[in-house]
């Protein structure tokens, strides 16, 4: 059984820790209702991508909206998405999604080094994006794409879904630390599970129904292997970041946005990763553990420890997974109504209004013209950390940051990795 699919046992099983103090915590009916008054909006909605994640996201915009196509560079998971509705177009190449002028909004579950092309193709469409997380390959795509959505002024939801749904849980957790429950001298340890390793793994030829060159788009060109295809790109840093990424991004964007971070960056950053450098192998971060300090001294040390996010202060501790929020301070304010009040009240002012789940965020969100709780702005200095904790471990060395302008400070080699040579033909245009 994966992580997730435990967690989510455990998280029914457990209940919610504030069920009984919160009325924005929404019920399953509550939640169809939702989707049900969205979907009679009539948003045309795409879905490019069609694998695990990509097909998850797709079918949450098909509860809301009208699925009119969908597109992945496997034919058959294409066709295996587009079954489940009346009337749904498949592509190979999302371009010609992009072409059709009835799309209104688009998900992006792809592999993640296509993520940044993809939207911001996207968005010069004239398409709303939510786009499956982390967000970017680089520091510098991210860059990018906060240049286009101010230029455009598209609507775009990042799927860190833990700014809205697990029982509000994680924004609980941000609203205890920054209500100074847990005092001064904030730290953060946001610990994420270790990748996986492998290989080396043997190339062949690709299946019919599979457009290996469209799938490698600007990652550099390699024979087909099949273990890098599909849920296993997570573990090439040719297409990910791996864990450090992936999950990363989750439990450090919360991080994030509790510390006060959402418009910086890190000033210092080192750590130690475990790399496998043979060909043809899994060759993302093993295990790793790395510590990224701010100019106020606040930190967070991101690790491949159990899964969980810990917030701690001079004055207090709490703990945080999908599961489950604890600490004495949580204690503390579940023993008093007026204090579940004030928490309440604070949830609602850090998400803008009752939570609500992430889809149905994106699709209000488009209603309204106003970015999503996920947006991309503080989504780029969330992801942006934990690329450069990829860049502290390969580099093998301490590494200062300049937040303001986003590089490196006396280290060419580091402000090299800031971004990626892009394969001819599919290069970003932004």
């Amino acid at each position: 059984m994966s992580f997730q699919q435990s967690n989510r046992r455990q998280f029914i099983a457990s209940g919610l820790v504030a069920a009984s103090a919160a009325p924005y915590f929404f019920s399953p009916k509550d939640a169809f209702a939702q989707e049900n008054n969205a979907a009679n909006d009539k948003i045309n909605v795409a879905a490019i991508g069609n694998g695990g994640r990509g097909s998850g996201i797709g079918h949450q915009a098909g509860r809301l909206g009208n699925m009119v196509a969908c597109c992945d560079v496997d034919e058959q998971r294409a066709k295996g998405f587009a079954s489940k509705y009346g009337s749904c177009d498949t592509y190979q190449d999302y371009r010609k999604v992009l072409d059709r002028k009835d799309v209104d909004a688009v998900t992006i579950g792809t592999p993640d080094h296509w993520h940044t092309k993809i939207a911001i193709d996207a968005m010069k469409a004239g398409k709303d994006v939510y786009c499956e997380k982390p967000l970017t390959l680089t520091i510098d795509e991210g860059k990018l794409i906060c240049k286009v959505v101010k230029e455009t002024g598209r609507v775009f939801q990042v799927g860190t879904q833990q700014r809205s749904e697990y029982g509000s849980k994680f924004i609980q957790a941000v609203a205890i630390a920054r209500s100074g429950r847990l005092g001064d001298n904030l730290h953060a340890v946001s610990s994420v599970g270790t990748a996986k390793s492998g290989g080396p793994f043997k190339s062949g030829e690709p299946p019919a129904h599979f457009d290996w060159n469209m799938w490698l788009g600007q990652a550099p060109d390699t024979p087909y292997i099949k273990e890098r295809t599909h849920y296993q790109f997570r573990w090439w840093l040719e297409y990910s970041g791996g864990q450090v990424t992936d999950w990363g991004v989750h439990h450090t964007d919360i991080a994030m946005w509790a510390l006060g971070h959402g418009e910086t960056g890190p000033t210092t950053i080192e750590g130690k990763g475990t790399f496998n450098t043979q060909p043809d192998c899994y060759n993302v971060a093993r295990d790793f553990d790395c510590t990224m300090t701010f100019a106020d001294k606040t930190s967070i040390r991101l690790t491949s420890g159990p899964n969980e996010l810990i917030l701690a202060g001079d004055k207090g501790r709490i703990r945080v997974n999908r599961g489950s929020l604890t600490g004495k301070p949580v204690e503390e304010i579940m023993s008093s109504k007026s204090e579940q009040e004030k928490l309440n009240e604070s949830v609602r002012e850090l998400y803008g209004g009752n939570p609500q789940p992430h889809m149905v965020n994106f699709f209000a969100s488009i209603k309204s013209r106003k970015q999503p709780v996920s947006d991309v702005f503080t989504h780029h200095r969330s992801v942006s950390c934990c690329h450069l904790a990829n860049i502290a471990m390969l580099t093998g060395r301490k590494l200062t940051w300049d937040p303001q302008k986003e590089d490196f400070v006396g280290d060419e080699q580091a402000s090299a990795m800031v971004a990626r040579e892009q394969r001819a033909g599919f290069e970003i245009d932004a």
